[in-house]
């Protein structure tokens, strides 16, 4: 037989092939993370399964150095969460639990060799991708619903920075340069975008010396290398006993491959706003239908409209309405139904609300109206794709930005592709119960 034909060889090059695609490289050699190392170590925390690594796909990450299995109770990894302590008992008046944090990132950040904290504030991101630090000029390419929670989340900053102005006035005793030099607003951008990206939920508890806010956050280094996977289950909280942040996992991982956590099922237009990244293959990747779109291919003369419309935000079905990997959400269907009701089905509109057949017109038309946004949607998805293209080419500047909106863009083309699938074939199902039988089935998509 020639050599490499047989049984054997085929295994060992699925296995390179496998091993390719999720294998890392080492980085524990890199000064910044030996020295994070020796900083945990000397807080009292060292692991020996876990190791720095960069991965295709996602980067800067955690590997395992060992085959990871998983126990009856599961797999726990225990990790640091030594907070900073803040001389802030005679701050006044009292900031906030996020305020304080985000002061003792900038001051320390500013402290740059003198401060003891060097080695982790040397391992965090230089910038963040989250729409509040992205281009205006990028942020207006975003999927709507995304960019107005985008704008609320810069004008929700900017206007925390403005409000805290005579708080870091108060620190200049403290400092030799100018406070405005210090405190500037990229520099509290920066603070704020991590914490709001790597910092981990505590149980609420007060503190004297900050504001009656809730103190709910803690930066947890070390454990902010791990990334985001929707495909992995864990528990994470913080033990009281043992003063660390647990983590515990329902699956394995085998060695040199990169160790996952998950934030929560979110989809990528909130892993986008939230954390500046976007999963592929995400199970939960869904597209939402503004209201503008919701009611763009409705009849102009039904006088009912402002009423359904009405009724569709008083009992919640304006909000939240998508299309998934499995087509139209129930949530979607039942408000294209309610408002495809015709004049004289009205009076049922509670029965369509608790997801009741009420004509087979109106199961027809609803279809049709849910086939006419989806191919909209579509549409609309490939045309901004289109434009991002074009703008990789002129703003080269603006590249990676770009590149993470077309990524958005390209998961939800897909998801609307398989939605518009879906319903093709349930409204060809549609039409042929109908003309077999006379009476179609209740249309069925989750």
């Amino acid at each position: 037989m020639q050599k490499g034909r047989g049984r054997t060889s085929r295994i060992r090059r699925r296995k390179c092939l496998r091993s390719s695609k999720s294998r890392g490289v080492n980085e524990s050699y890199k000064s910044e993370f030996i020295e994070l190392k020796k900083w945990l170590k000397d807080r009292k925390f060292e692991d020996r399964n876990l190791t720095p690594a960069h991965f295709p796909g996602t980067g800067r990450g955690l590997m395992s150095r060992t085959v990871l299995r998983v126990k009856p109770m599961g797999l726990w990894q225990k990790l640091s969460n030594r907070r900073p302590k803040l001389e802030v008992k005679r701050w006044k008046p009292r900031p906030s639990p996020l305020l304080a944090l985000c002061t003792f990132l900038v001051s320390e950040r500013h402290a740059g060799d003198h401060s003891l904290w060097k080695p982790y504030l040397q391992i965090l991101p230089k910038t963040y991708t989250c729409p509040v630090c992205l281009e205006p000029e990028v942020v207006n390419l975003l999927p709507k619903p995304l960019k107005a929670k985008g704008e609320e989340q810069r004008a929700h900053v900017q206007k925390l920075f403005t409000s805290s102005r005579d708080f870091f006035s108060s620190l200049q005793p403290l400092f030799a340069e100018s406070i405005d030099n210090i405190f500037s607003y990229s520099a509290f951008l920066w603070a704020w975008c991590t914490v709001n990206t790597r910092a981990v939920y505590l149980r609420p508890r007060k503190q004297e010396c900050l504001s009656a806010e809730p103190d709910t956050c803690a930066l947890a280094p070390y454990l902010d290398l791990l990334n985001h996977s929707p495909h992995v289950q864990v528990e994470a909280a913080f033990n009281e006993k043992t003063r660390c942040y647990e983590i515990r996992t329902a699956s394995g991982c085998r060695k040199h491959e990169e160790v996952f956590i998950c934030y929560g099922p979110h989809d990528n237009q909130r892993l986008l706003l939230e954390y500046g990244f976007v999963s592929l293959c995400n199970p939960h990747t869904c597209v939402y239908v503004s209201r503008d779109v919701l009611v763009k291919y409705l009849p102009s003369a039904d006088k009912q409209m402002k009423k359904k419309i009405s009724i569709l935000k008083d009992h919640g079905f304006i909000e939240n309405l998508t299309f998934g990997w499995d087509g139209p959400s129930w949530r979607l269907l039942i408000a294209l139904k309610l408002l495809c009701l015709e004049p004289e089905k009205f009076t049922c509109w509670k029965k369509v609300l608790l997801g009741e057949v009420i004509s087979d017109a109106n199961e027809k038309t609803s279809l049709d109206l849910a086939q006419k946004i989806c191919h909209h949607l579509l549409e609309e998805s490939s045309a901004v794709l289109q434009r991002v293209s074009h703008m990789k080419d002129e703003k080269v500047s603006l590249i990676s930005q770009l590149s993470l909106v077309e990524t958005l863009w390209r998961e939800e083309l897909k998801v609307l592709q398989a939605s518009a699938e879906i319903l093709a074939s349930v409204h060809t199902t549609y039409l042929a119960s109908t003309e077999c039988l006379g009476s179609p089935p209740m249309v069925g998509v989750t």
